[in-house]
Formats: C-alpha cells, structure tokens, sequence
C-alpha cells in the first residue's frame, strides 16, 4: 500500500510518516525543504521525498503525485509565528485538502481512497450537534476573528464533511481531532471519542502527538478501525488524562 503524507516535516508529520514506515507501507511526502526533515529518514527504502510546496502544484501534477496511492494523510498546519498565523495562504489547509481530492478523482483507477485529516478538538462536529456552553461559543467567535488557522481547520473539516459527504465514489474521509497535542517518546493507552467529553477551552485535555500517529496508521491499517470512523471525526485524548 502507498500513502501520500503532506504536512510530513511538522511534529505530528514526522511520527506519522515513521509509524507508517514501521508498518511496512510506502510513503510518499512532499515537504518544502529538506533540511526541515531528520537525517534518519533519508536511506529508508519505502520513503519517496519530493521537495516542493504543494500548493505550487499544477492540477495536473497533483494528479500524477497522488496516482497509485491508497491513502492520504494530512497534518498540514500553520506556523506558530506572525506570518504563521496571519501571511498567506490564509486558507492552507482548505486549499490542499480541495485540491489534493479533485486529484484524487482524476487520477485514473483512485476508487475508494482514504483521505485523513489532522484537525482539532476545538473544531466542533455540526452533524452531531456537540453541546458548547454559551461562555465557550463566545471565545470561539473572537478565536475565528483573531486567529484565521481555527478557520482554516473548520473549512477544511467542513469540505470533507459537507462537499464530499458520505456516499462519495472515489474517496472516504475521516477527521482526526486532537485536544492538547503534546511531545511523548512512546505509544500510550489513548481512548477515541465520537465528541469532545471535555471543553476545548476551559477544561482541555491532552494528547500525544505520537498517539495521533498510531491512530492515523490504524484507520489505514485496521479495516475494522475504518469502518468505525469513517465520515466521523473522531476526538482522541491520552487515557491518563481523561476524566
């Protein structure tokens, strides 16, 4: 099986692509430079990295970048600087992940391609219509005002969830929703949620970023895991933390 990973050279990328790697699976990864990427990776012969920024692509070299892959991940994200957070592109994440699935659709013999998206649990799912309390649906309206990358994870999970909906042909979709993200060396007990059981905002739990590369190669790898998540977005929280 072959996986495109883009958002490969952040924290959580990283763990992604080396879970995968010790799954046995080929992956491909497009990063915009490779001095951001550890040494380690370079030799390994399941890993194709191509230098590029992939928004620059043409629709057309998307397509051929995407063809013959079974899956895609994306932890695609924005930079905690300035110009991380208010340059362009405003719409990052959207952006790729609109295109990266009309690639997918034109890329010959792609049918039932997993597309998975890292997001965030302060990203809520409007078709289960999660209960937020009045205090943190005003924060929230200032965080859309103040930081457009909340935005851009909402759009982003709202394009899988509202255009390509749950019968597509070519591609199914589930959204990884991460509370917390923290920096752990190993795998730990984790429990998935189909919504937040703790406030984003005011009672905010953690997660592993390693965590949330088990389970990303677990929705590909474990068809029993997929089938649960599929067209959900799933909220994920370290054991130990949960209440």
């Amino acid at each position: 099986m072959k996986v495109l990973v883009v958002g490969a050279s952040g924290a959580t990328g990283q763990l992604v692509v080396k879970e995968l790697l010790s799954r046995g699976y080929h992956v491909r990864i497009v990063i915009r430079s490779i001095d951001t990427f550890p040494d380690e990776f370079f030799e390994h012969k399941n890993l194709s990295i191509i230098e590029a920024s992939l928004l620059d692509y043409s629709n057309s070299e998307l397509t051929f970048l995407i063809a013959g892959c079974n899956a895609v991940i994306s932890c695609l994200g924005h930079n905690l600087s300035f110009k991380g957070i208010y340059g362009q592109p405003r719409r990052l994440v959207t952006q790729a992940v609109h295109r990266l699935c009309d690639a997918i659709k034109f890329a010959p013999n792609n049918n039932h391609v997993k597309f998975i998206l890292m997001n965030t649990a302060g990203n809520s799912n409007r078709d289960h219509l999660e209960k937020i309390s009045f205090a943190q649906k005003c924060i929230m309206g200032l965080i859309r005002l103040l930081l457009p990358p909340h935005v851009d994870n909402e759009m982003a999970a709202d394009y899988l969830r509202i255009q390509l909906g749950q019968l597509d042909s070519c591609i199914e979709w589930s959204v990884v929703r991460p509370d917390g993200l923290i920096d752990d060396k190993e795998v730990t007990s984790y429990e998935i949620y189909t919504s937040p059981t703790r406030s984003a905002i005011f009672d905010a739990g953690k997660t592993s970023r390693i965590n949330v590369a088990h389970f990303m190669a677990e929705l590909i790898s474990e068809e029993d895991t997929w089938r649960q998540w599929k067209g959900k977005m799933p909220v994920i929280y370290n054991k130990t933390y949960q209440k």
